[in-house]
């Protein structure tokens, strides 16, 4: 591994690409500390920051900004606008068929798709900014600790256009690391944001825990990490054969190939789709007086250690693994697309049993993969039940855990890609 690292260094434009993001990466994390204007930063970091006491909403932002929402820097409301609407965009894309032929376009589809993105990214970022300054401003007002040294109008406009300005930013930083560095930018910078809080995390748990307790804790650690990174990589392979072909004057020789079908299809979507749904509830109790709803927001929807909460998002988490993974991959598309190479499975006829078969296979594997995350999503709302640890100083997360795992094998992979197109050996051999 390490012989690998050095390897990569030794190839002047893979050198050149790492340096490059590791310089992005830099100008990211000090965008994290840099405060809004406006903002008394001792009484947003006093209690813990803003994100404390939200529960699972304002600390789920928190873990996509990498620390910033809690000293309410320029880059507070993280990469969440960007990873929202490219999300709504792939919904969109089954719904409105003019989507669907952009898609289908190529490379000029793909790029009007994606500054369509861009305008959705920067709509949510107005509107998830303004609901946020609200609930910061309602909630640090009752707590005694006003986090706005001003909150009239024009300070508002101000610290949104700030706020929208900064998510900006990290898009476009994050295309700069795709085009010009090595892995998906987007990725990267969710990775960055997620492993900077493990330091903190593993200093936090171990001040709530005795030392044998923390031990027991890394080795569990260790033990979600091999079980992540068994379930990202478990797949099921569904062989195809080609039949030998005449294509003008020649003919093609026949083969067999397979397609992969992974365990967890939808990776890490269904956390941030179920978190979201649960985000919305809580927007609405700061703004609706109701004391019934309010309670039952705070015991059930924010109180993870609650088996409402445990519950409803367990099911959730279930739900929306079915329901990306259906968006995603259409069987019927595949299998027309097997039938015109002239392909197809052994033993199951072409055209719509082929499809059935493909859309049967799926619904299988979906369900232990969609169970396996929902119970490593949950695992922080079981620590603060069973041993009374804070979730937000639990590092083994569900969500922690599948992105960095995730994103270290994808970043990984390519970087052997690039090493072995110039003879060098992997970092995965």
């Amino acid at each position: 591994m390490l012989r690998a690292f050095i390897d990569a260094f030794k190839i002047p434009d893979l050198r050149n690409k790492i340096l490059f993001t590791l310089f992005i990466i830099a100008v990211y994390r000090v965008g994290a500390h840099w405060p809004v204007p406006n903002v008394d930063v001792a009484a947003a970091r006093s209690a813990g920051g803003v994100a404390g006491g939200q529960g699972n909403v304002l600390a789920f932002i928190d873990l996509f900004a990498g620390g910033a929402l809690q000293n309410f820097a320029i880059f507070a409301l993280g990469i969440m606008p960007y990873i929202t609407s490219s999300i709504i965009m792939q919904l969109l894309t089954v719904v409105i068929p003019k989507l669907e032929q952009w898609q289908k376009q190529g490379e000029i589809g793909v790029k009007k798709i994606t500054q369509w993105t861009r305008y959705m990214t920067v709509t949510l970022a107005v509107l998830q900014s303004t609901g946020l300054l609200f609930l910061i401003n309602n909630q640090s007002i009752e707590a005694g600790t006003p986090v706005f040294r001003e909150f009239t109008p024009p300070r508002v406009a101000f610290m949104v256009l700030v706020l929208t300005a900064g998510t900006a930013l990290i898009m476009w930083l994050g295309e700069l690391i795709t085009q010009r560095g090595i892995g998906n930018g987007m990725s990267i910078l969710i990775f960055v944001s997620v492993v900077s809080a493990l330091p903190s995390q593993g200093t936090l748990l171990l001040q709530q825990l005795s030392t044998p307790m923390f031990a027991a804790m890394l080795l569990l650690g260790i033990a979600i990490i091999a079980a992540v990174v068994f379930m990202e990589q478990g797949q099921r392979r569904i062989p195809v054969q080609y039949a030998k072909r005449v294509v003008g004057r020649r003919m093609t020789s026949g083969g067999s190939t397979y397609i992969p079908l992974k365990v967890n299809q939808s990776g890490v979507i269904p956390i941030i789709f179920a978190s979201s749904v649960l985000y919305f509830p809580t927007l609405l109790a700061s703004v609706i007086q109701w004391g019934p709803f309010q309670r039952f927001v705070n015991n059930v929807l924010v109180n993870q250690a609650s088996p409402g909460y445990i519950i409803t998002f367990g099911l959730m988490v279930v739900f929306f693994a079915y329901f990306y993974t259906a968006i995603t991959f259409n069987p019927v598309d595949t299998a027309d697309n097997i039938r015109k190479y002239g392909g197809f499975i052994p033993g199951i006829r072409p055209g719509r049993p082929t499809a059935d078969y493909l859309a049967k296979v799926l619904n299988r594997i979906t369900l232990p993969g969609s169970l396996f995350l929902a119970a490593i999503a949950l695992i922080p709302s079981i620590a603060l039940a069973v041993l009374l640890v804070d979730p937000n100083a639990f590092p083994f997360g569900g969500t922690t855990i599948l992105i960095t795992v995730g994103v270290a094998l994808e970043t990984a992979k390519q970087l052997e890609s690039q090493l072995t197109m110039r003879h060098y050996e992997g970092f995965l051999r």
